[in-house]
């Protein structure tokens, strides 16, 4: 198994190669505007620090989000275009999970067993989140998209972790400093290797947006008449 991993639903690209046991290489930048510039020269990057080339890649795993329309696509593209060309199967992963997965594994998410909640910056003054058991693994419910303050009595005193939970500290009271804020490669795959290995079924590598692009088709278009070329008057 050797397992080539990507995530752009957060401000992080990253990167990461797996064989099934551990990490070999990886690569993590934060730059909100730059992932479709840096994902590529990372991924090369990353085959070459473990000494590996694209072909010996057997299956691709990518972060489906949440996470913003313009960034998050360019992750999704770039793994279906690989598994495309190198005829492997591409599995999804949610963002949040391996974010989760992270926190538990570092043991910043909780204690005594005790849930714990995962949130990243969704802009808008709003945040993606979902709530987790002290495994990391386990997930109650889906991921939603919600204003800090409409969740606010929710989360209170729960354990929280990620850039959300950094952003809106009053309302993630319970933040435990040193826990990740965004995703890694590396978390991803090492997860998706777990899942694997059980016979577990990963997601599609279909986008989970979970509310409309920023972007809009402007709406009453002002009429312009043609000029007449000069030979025409």
């Amino acid at each position: 198994m050797l397992l080539l991993a990507l995530d752009t639903a957060t401000p992080a690209v990253t990167v990461a190669l797996h064989d099934g046991q551990r990490v070999l290489a990886s690569r993590d930048q934060v730059d909100a505007r730059r992932h479709g510039e840096l994902l590529l020269p990372s991924v090369d990057a990353t085959l070459a620090e473990a000494g590996c080339a694209l072909a010996d890649v057997t299956g691709i795993v990518v972060g489906v989000g949440p996470g913003p329309y313009t960034g998050l696509r360019v992750g999704l593209v770039t793994a279906a275009s690989f598994a495309a060309a190198l005829g492997v199967p591409v599995h999804g992963l949610c963002t949040l999970d391996g974010i989760a997965h992270a926190a538990a594994r570092a043991g910043v998410a909780g204690g005594a067993g005790a849930p714990f909640v995962v949130a990243t910056d969704a802009r808008r003054k709003e945040v993606y989140w979902a709530t987790y058991l002290a495994d990391g693994r386990t997930r109650e419910g889906d991921p939603a998209v919600d204003r800090p303050a409409d969740i606010a009595e929710r989360v209170a005193g729960v354990p929280a972790v990620g850039a959300g939970a950094v952003l809106y500290p009053e309302t993630f009271t319970g933040l435990r400093t040193g826990g990740p804020e965004h995703v890694t490669a590396g978390a991803l795959a090492a997860l998706a290797a777990e899942k694997l290995a059980a016979g577990e079924e990963l997601l599609p590598p279909r986008p989970l947006y979970l509310r409309r692009p920023d972007a809009k088709v402007p709406a009453g278009y002002k009429a312009v008449t043609p000029r007449q070329a000069v030979g025409d008057r």
